[in-house]
């Protein structure tokens, strides 16, 4: 060691308090014990008599060149070896890392019997879905199909199930519906018919330059639109930007899938009563559509309402059966998959399309497509609509990801799960395929019957294959009221929410508002503009929370060094000559104001004394004009500036997270209005945040070291001792120089 260094380490504070295990209770009683014995020899000697604190050296930052920190970087990241290419190749098909460890005897029965049952589950709803999104059936098994393969590949989940999602599924038919209408292909007449020819018009595609139809163009549209969403998504996992989720909370979602839930069911009951009617676009659509059905509802067609019903009246209460008798059932009853049978058959052999004229879903192709591009010319119309869709697509899968995850024991990579996601859309838009995420009702299945790893995907997708290659023809005949109530019964857990409300009330009021506005303005305005105004507005709690926050002053717990409000908790010890005051917000721009005011309120205002201290020296001065003989009356000394009982008002600053430039000058300000009337202001318990900021914001001079504390015991005890040694120097605190 140097001698210069060990003339520091000599010198060194910590040396006196090495080895030495006393409490800080411990450190205010020979503190008081000292000041008592020796406070009349400090006087006499008119010495400085040191407080004994706690004191840490900050690191010395060395002085970085930015380039050559940029290079350093590059290096690092560019460098390949062997190792680094196989980590990087197993961190992105994370299937490689878990398949060859699979344990065939432990998980093959579960994951075969939960792929079997979500991907009969998936048929019908492939199928209904699709009629939601605007396309044909057949897209929305390529949609199923292509997800769980991929994700298969990509996902670091074992449980979710990706594939087909109503909100989303609702938003691309928006966007189609949009896009149909400015292409100028005839919308007021039935919607885009299921089979592969549709009954639209024949049109000239002017963005290809190539005869297009109305079936053709919707899917190029959904592809269009699926591509952007998957770009956007792999976009933000590679620049790691998955915080915009976070600003999506759980009661935003949730209100977000209720409002958008009214919204599909409205979509739906046009089928529900055989309407033909135009799908309503824009803000207010929701009151639009039902404007449409009750003008038309004397047209409604009698074979697709009773089989509505009937349908409803199957489905609902064995729906509610496999809810109540989950964890008795070894898998669910797969009830749509029946009643899509039964409809199928009722409406083949009574041939109800052709007597009663009931809308059906149509021829549906054996195969697969060619693949094609997305249409480029459409991605400037669209690429708007994509964001929305995108982050709703990987903030419900991420968050589905990480729940089941927590439940079961294991780790998920959310930065990994978005770029999963994204080439679930990437990949399959270019084989005639709309957007996918994961779905909680069809997850919640697929945990509840065995699933354990995502090799259940596959067998998922297998289903699907089968149904693509042999079995899709056979659902001609299938109503498309049918497809309506299977899409509505799958409504009921956004429904739901309703009954959870009073809960909610009880927990957070503000979340509970949150929800409300979020699910009338997805409601009633529409699914993008609902989503925008639910994060704005959420937002704007979060500012109201910090502009109007608590604020209290505190007291001692007996026999401990804690502290906690008065207006909270009895028996705590206060003392009139010091207040705690704690502010549980940040401290910035927007409640400086509620800061100085409710500080002022629960303490002493200091610009009322100074106004009162000025009008008694007036008073003071006109009744020495007055008096005779030079003899003073004696009210006006007792106006005059009396000593205050308050000498020191310490701010506990826990729960102050950071501060800006008007909350330093704040500080500023109300420490010198306190020093004017003769009132210490100390701080205690900074954060390294707020350290910084006060720090460089000159809130202390070099020789001004007894303002901040490390806790507000240690303030306390010394605006104790700095009272009984009035007049003499007590250096102590938290020193803000890192010299």
């Amino acid at each position: 060691m140097s001698s210069e260094s060990k003339e520091q380490h000599d010198l060194s504070p910590r040396d006196s308090t090495e080895g030495d295990d006393s409490s800080p209770s411990g450190i205010h009683l020979e503190v008081q014990r000292e000041s008592s014995t020796d406070f009349k020899q400090l006087e006499t000697n008119d010495q400085c008599r040191p407080y004994r604190r706690i004191l840490i050296e900050c690191q010395e930052k060395s002085d970085t060149n930015f380039k050559e920190f940029v290079i350093k970087k590059l290096q690092k990241n560019c460098q390949c070896s062997p190792a680094k290419a196989k980590n990087m190749i197993l961190g992105f098909l994370p299937v490689l890392q878990w398949l060859p460890k699979y344990d065939l005897k432990k998980n093959i029965l579960g994951d075969v019997m939960s792929g079997l049952i979500v991907g009969i589950l998936l048929v019908p709803q492939s199928i209904a879905y699709s009629l939601l999104a605007g396309q044909e059936p057949v897209y929305g098994l390529y949609t199923s199909f292509f997800a769980s393969i991929i994700y298969f590949l990509l996902g670091t989940s074992r449980h979710i199930s990706v594939g087909i999602f109503g909100v989303l599924c609702l938003m691309i038919g928006e966007t189609v519906d949009r896009e149909l209408q400015k292409a100028g292909y005839d919308n007021a007449r039935s919607a885009p018919s299921l089979g592969m020819v549709s009954n639209g018009s024949m049109l000239l595609n002017h963005t290809s330059g190539r005869i297009c139809d109305k079936s053709c163009y919707a899917i190029m549209v959904g592809s269009t639109v699926t591509f952007m969403a998957g770009v956007y998504q792999v976009a933000m996992g590679l620049f790691q930007v998955g915080f915009v989720s976070v600003y999506l909370s759980d009661a935003l979602l949730s209100g977000f899938v209720t409002g958008t839930s009214f919204t599909i069911l409205t979509s739906q009951a046009k089928y529900l009563l055989g309407l033909n009617l135009p799908r309503s676009n824009g803000v207010g659509s929701l009151i639009t559509t039902w404007i449409h059905v009750f003008r038309n509802i004397h047209k409604t067609n009698l074979c697709d309402l009773i089989t509505s019903l009937l349908c409803l009246l199957v489905l609902l209460p064995t729906k509610e059966l496999n809810e109540h008798f989950k964890s008795k059932l070894k898998a669910p009853i797969p009830i749509e998959l029946v009643v899509v049978v039964a409809a199928t058959l009722a409406s083949h052999f009574g041939k109800l399309h052709e007597n009663y004229n009931s809308s059906i879903a149509g021829h549906i192709p054996t195969g697969f497509m060619p693949p094609k591009v997305p249409e480029w010319n459409l991605i400037p119309s669209v690429a708007v609509d994509a964001i929305a869709i995108s982050i709703i697509g990987f903030a419900i899968t991420v968050s589905l990801s990480e729940m089941f995850a927590k439940k079961h024991g294991y780790t998920v990579r959310a930065n990994q799960e978005m770029y999963a996601i994204g080439f679930c859309n990437i990949i399959p838009s270019f084989f005639h395929c709309f957007t996918t995420s994961a779905a909680l009702a069809k997850t919640l299945v697929k945990e509840s019957t065995g699933c354990q790893t995502q090799l259940s995907g596959v067998v998922t997708a297998l289903v699907l294959l089968l149904v693509l290659l042999v079995i899709a023809p056979l659902f001609y005949s299938l109503q498309k009221s049918v497809l309506a109530v299977i899409t509505i019964v799958n409504l009921r857990g956004a429904f739901r929410k309703f009954r959870d409300l009073p809960k909610m009330w009880n927990i957070s009021r503000m979340d509970t508002v949150i929800w409300f506005v979020t699910m009338l303005s997805s409601a009633l305005l529409s699914t993008e503009i609902g989503l925008l105004v639910g994060v704005c507005f959420s937002m704007f709690c979060v500012i109201l929370r910090t502009q109007k926050p608590k604020s209290s002053l505190l007291g001692l717990v007996e026999e401990s060094e804690v502290f906690e409000s008065v207006s909270a908790y009895k028996n705590l010890q206060t003392k009139p000559s010091i207040k705690i005051f704690r502010f549980v917000a940040p401290l910035y721009y927007i409640n400086k104001e509620c800061f100085k005011s409710a500080l002022y309120k629960q303490t002493v205002n200091p610009i009322l004394i100074k106004v009162a201290w000025k009008k008694a020296a007036k008073r003071k001065i006109k009744e020495e004009v007055v008096t005779l003989g030079g003899i003073q009356d004696e009210m006006s000394v007792q106006l005059s500036h009396d000593p205050l009982e308050l000498h020191t008002i310490v701010i506990d600053c826990s729960a102050i997270q950071f501060l800006d430039t008007a909350g330093i000058h704040t500080l500023k300000e109300v420490r010198r209005d306190y020093e004017a009337i003769g009132i210490q202001v100390l701080l205690a318990q900074c954060n390294p945040s707020v350290r910084d900021s006060l720090t460089k914001g000159e809130y202390c001079k070099k020789e001004e070291e007894n303002l901040l504390f490390y806790s507000v015991y240690e303030a306390m005890a010394f605006a104790e001792v700095s009272k009984n040694q009035k007049g003499i120097c007590v250096p102590n605190g938290l020193s803000l120089s890192s010299d």
